[in-house]
C-alpha cells in the first residue's frame, strides 16, 4: 500500500494549493507592495522637478511625508483588509485635493501632476484584489473624481489617466475574480481525486468474500422467515451500501447511498411475515435515512406490542401512505386492544414501551403518533412523518386521492381478514 501513499512533494504542493490563496492573487500583492514604494519615489521626482512652480513647498514636503510614513506602515506590517485600503484610499485622494492647496490656480489648469501622481493607484489596486472588479471600479471612479475635483477644468491628461485608472481597477479586478475561481474549482478537483484516491484504497481491502457473505445471510434469512427475515434485511441493505462503496465511480451516488435517501417500503419489508402484511404504494416512499430509520424502529415496537399483548392469533396489519408533505404508517391487528387509560398506567409504572420507542420517536422527528382501540377490540397505531425532501416528482402528490384509494382498498382487505 506504499505506492498509493502522495510523495512529500506532491503533498506540500497540495497543501499550499488548498490552503493559499491563488499564486496570481499572492504575486499581486507583493506587486503592490513594490509599486507604493516606486509610485512614491516618482511623486517624490516629479514633486522636486517642477519646485520651482510650487507656491508652498512645505506643505508639499508635508503630502509626501505622510504618503511615506503610511507606505513604510504597511510595508512593515502588510494588512490586506478593505479597511486598510478604504484608509489608503481616503489617503490618496486626500493627497490629490491638496494639490490645490500647494500649487497656484494657474499652474493646475496648465496641467501639472498632483502631488502623490500615480500613488492612489495601489489602492485602486488592493481594492480590485480584494473586491474584484466591483471593487476595482469603484475605487477607480472615487480616484477619478478626485483629480476632476482638483483641476476643475479638466485636461487632456486628467482625462487619460481617469480612464487608465478605470481600466486597471476592473481589467485587474477581472482577473482576480477568474483566478479565485479557478482556484476554487481545482480545490474542489484536488478534494474529490483524494476522496477517489481513498475510496479505491478501501475497495481493495474489501473483498468479494465480504459481499458474498452477506448476500448469502440475505437469501438464507429470507428463506427461514420469522426473526431471521429481520436479519437478513439489515444484511442486504449493508451489502448494497457495501457495494456501492466499493463499486460507484460517482462520489454523489456513495453520498446518497450512505446518508441520502432511503425508500420506506423497502426498509418495511422485512416486517412482512405470518401474521403481519405491508401494504405500500407502488412508486417509493423516500425519506432522509435518519429518519427512515426511526420509523422502522417505531414500527418494529408497535408490532412487538401486537406478538406481547394481542394474542397467539391476533394478525397485523401496516398501512404506508405517501401524501406528499407528509407520510403516514398506520398498524392496525386484530387482537384484543388496550384498556381505556392501560398506556397512563404503564408510564406511571416506568414501562416507557410506547410512550418512548412509538410516541417519542415521533416527537422527536416533528410528527405525530396516536394510539386508539375501537369498542370491538384490536389497536390502531397511526403514525404522521412530516416529509421536508425537496425536488420530488410532481407525478408522485399532484393530489392526495390515489394514496386514499390505496388505504380504503388496504383497509377492505384487512377487515376481510378480521382486523377491526
Amino acid at each position: 500500500m506504499a505506492d498509493d501513499a502522495p510523495t512529500p512533494a506532491v503533498a506540500a504542493t497540495t497543501r499550499a494549493v488548498l490552503d493559499d490563496e491563488h499564486v496570481i492573487v499572492r504575486g499581486l500583492w507583493r506587486g503592490i507592495d513594490v509599486f507604493r514604494w516606486l509610485a512614491l519615489a516618482y511623486a517624490a521626482w516629479s514633486t522636486w522637478e517642477r519646485h520651482e512652480q510650487i507656491a508652498h513647498p512645505a506643505l508639499a514636503v508635508a503630502v509626501l511625508g505622510v504618503l511615506a510614513g503610511w507606505t513604510l506602515a504597511v510595508t512593515l506590517r502588510p494588512v490586506r483588509t478593505v479597511r486598510a485600503y478604504a484608509i489608503e484610499l481616503v489617503i490618496g485622494c486626500s493627497a490629490i485635493l491638496a494639490t490645490r492647496l500647494v500649487d497656484d490656480p494657474g499652474v493646475i489648469t496648465a496641467g501639472a501632476k498632483t502631488i502623490p501622481s500615480i500613488w492612489p493607484t495601489a489602492a485602486v489596486v488592493g481594492f480590485a484584489v480584494l473586491r474584484g472588479w466591483r471593487g476595482g471600479l469603484a475605487a477607480a471612479s472615487l480616484v477619478a473624481a478626485s483629480s476632476f475635483v482638483e483641476v476643475v477644468e479638466p485636461t487632456p491628461n486628467t482625462v487619460t489617466n481617469s480612464i487608465f485608472g478605470l481600466l486597471l481597477g476592473g481589467c485587474i479586478g477581472y482577473c482576480v475574480d477568474l483566478a479565485r475561481t479557478s482556484h476554487e474549482a481545482l480545490a474542489e478537483a484536488m478534494r474529490l481525486d483524494a476522496a477517489r484516491a481513498e475510496r479505491d484504497r478501501l475497495a481493495r481491502t474489501v473483498h468479494d468474500g465480504v459481499l458474498q457473505t452477506l448476500a448469502f445471510i440475505n437469501r438464507r434469512a429470507s428463506d427461514l422467515g420469522g426473526e431471521a427475515a429481520r436479519l437478513g434485511a439489515m444484511a442486504g441493505e449493508q451489502e448494497r451500501i457495501l457495494r456501492t462503496l466499493v463499486s460507484q465511480t460517482d462520489l454523489a451516488e456513495v453520498g446518497r447511498a450512505v446518508s441520502g435517501d432511503a425508500d420506506l417500503r423497502g426498509l418495511l419489508r422485512h416486517v412482512e411475515r405470518d401474521g403481519v402484511q405491508l401494504v405500500s404504494p407502488a412508486d417509493a416512499v423516500l425519506l432522509p435515512r435518519r429518519v427512515a430509520d426511526e420509523v422502522v424502529a417505531a414500527v418494529e415496537a408497535a408490532l412487538d406490542n401486537v406478538r406481547q399483548h394481542a394474542g397467539d392469533d391476533a394478525r397485523a396489519w401496516v398501512l404506508l401512505d405517501d401524501a406528499g408533505d407528509e407520510v403516514a404508517v398506520t398498524i392496525r391487528d386484530s387482537g384484543r386492544g388496550v384498556p381505556s387509560g392501560r398506556l397512563q398506567q404503564a408510564v406511571a409504572q416506568g414501562r416507557l414501551g410506547v410512550s418512548s420507542s412509538i410516541l417519542g420517536r415521533l416527537a422527536d422527528l416533528g410528527g405525530t403518533a396516536t394510539v386508539s382501540s375501537g369498542p370491538a377490540g384490536g389497536t390502531t397505531v397511526e403514525m404522521r412523518i412530516p416529509n421536508q425532501r425537496t425536488g420530488r416528482h410532481p407525478s408522485r402528490h399532484h393530489g392526495r386521492q390515489p394514496e386514499r384509494g390505496a388505504d380504503r382498498q388496504a383497509d377492505a382487505r384487512s377487515r376481510g381478514r378480521g382486523a377491526p
